[in-house]
């Protein structure tokens, strides 16, 4: 949501939502965690009111506790939070839990992805962030391939369902690559956005057509 016109937000989500978007990603930031601002559970309350397509909620804070209940209140569907983050990890995936929402676990370029293996079991969603966190418009890092291979040869493995999601720099070309490593959830901004038809670029993410 961050790559759209804020002046005219309702015409901007009806448009995407009509487009065949599957969920609206939220990016939540501190100006701590990460030097930017981001959107504010306020924010998400009023998109809220417009449509009740599941929402996802990517916070990049230094203390995501402090923000649960609020999204919640705001309508999360999912909360994504940061392995870097400064609270422990298995109480955040608790009060996600707690509010009857889904557990995200993001992490860093620089993070390996065995930081975030021992938690995998207790979440519904892992994004291996393919740019750094708290900038929009960068360009996709192509070492995030070979962690969301990792992440899907671990997957078979779980008793739970476990989508990998990927965010940052994807549009219709990185798409089919991220797709076949085995990424379920695909957050794209500016390619939709800023496309005249965003039909079509949805629907190429989704089946990994360019």
């Amino acid at each position: 949501m961050l790559a759209a016109d804020f002046s005219r937000l309702g015409e901007e989500v009806k448009q995407i939502v009509d487009a065949g978007a599957d969920m609206l990603h939220f990016d939540v930031m501190d100006g701590e965690f990460v030097p930017n601002f981001g959107i504010s559970p306020p924010f998400i309350a009023a998109v809220r009111h417009i449509t009740q397509i599941p929402f996802d909620v990517h916070i990049m804070v230094t203390h995501p506790l402090r923000y649960i209940k609020a999204l919640a209140t705001a309508g999360a569907n999912f909360i994504t939070f940061h392995i870097e983050s400064t609270d422990e990890p298995n109480e955040v995936i608790s009060a996600i839990k707690a509010h009857g929402l889904k557990p995200g676990l993001a992490f860093s370029p620089k993070t390996p992805t065995s930081a975030v293996i021992p938690y995998l079991s207790d979440i519904d969603l892992v994004l291996p962030m393919s740019v750094e966190p708290g900038f929009g418009g960068q360009a996709f890092q192509r070492g995030t391939l070979a962690k969301i291979a990792e992440l899907q040869q671990i997957t078979p493995t779980l008793e739970r369902p476990l989508d990998i999601s990927v965010d940052g720099g994807v549009t219709t070309e990185i798409a089919p690559l991220a797709i076949r490593q085995g990424v379920t959830v695909l957050v794209a901004g500016t390619a939709i956005f800023r496309s005249p038809q965003p039909e079509a670029v949805i629907e190429n993410l989704r089946t990994g057509v360019t």
